[in-house]
């Protein structure tokens, strides 16, 4: 698939950028990576809601080789062949794949933290008894101009 083909594939959901990802292609909408090409296949974004509608079109997720395994990545499916043929359809899949990253995304915020609590110092918590209070460290040009 190349990038020309991508974005025809793609004209009745709407605009989505395309950026080279791997050997393949990253496919985004409103900032939003739901789906990527590589080596002649399709994926989409999946979760729990859109899982069961890949496997009744008996798509299978996204895996890869590696020396010692596949690694199955069950975030991302294949698209179903025949939606090559049916853009409406098509668009009405990439919907709800980005509505998958989107929610995906949400999951991922990272929580508030709380104000950290200043750190006290033993030098600071004891009482100053018989020292001289703190004072800036002048530079040498400093030092020079405050002696004349």
């Amino acid at each position: 698939m190349d990038r020309d083909f991508l974005i025809d594939l793609f004209a009745d959901f709407g605009p989505v950028t395309i950026r080279k990802m791997f050997s393949g292609y990253g496919i985004s909408a409103d900032g939003t990576n739901f789906a990527f090409a590589l080596r002649a296949g399709l994926y989409f974004r999946a979760d729990d809601q859109t899982i069961p509608q890949f496997e009744a079109e008996g798509s299978l997720p996204f895996q890869y080789q590696t020396r010692t395994k596949t690694v199955t990545v069950n975030s991302y499916w294949q698209l179903p062949a025949r939606l090559f043929d049916d853009s409406e359809e098509l668009a009405d899949w990439a919907r709800a794949a980005l509505a998958a990253a989107q929610r995906a995304a949400l999951r991922k915020r990272p929580k508030a933290r709380k104000a950290a609590k200043p750190k006290v110092t033993k030098a600071a918590s004891k009482p100053a008894v018989g020292r001289k209070p703190a004072t800036k460290r002048r530079t040498a040009k400093a030092r020079k101009v405050a002696r004349r």
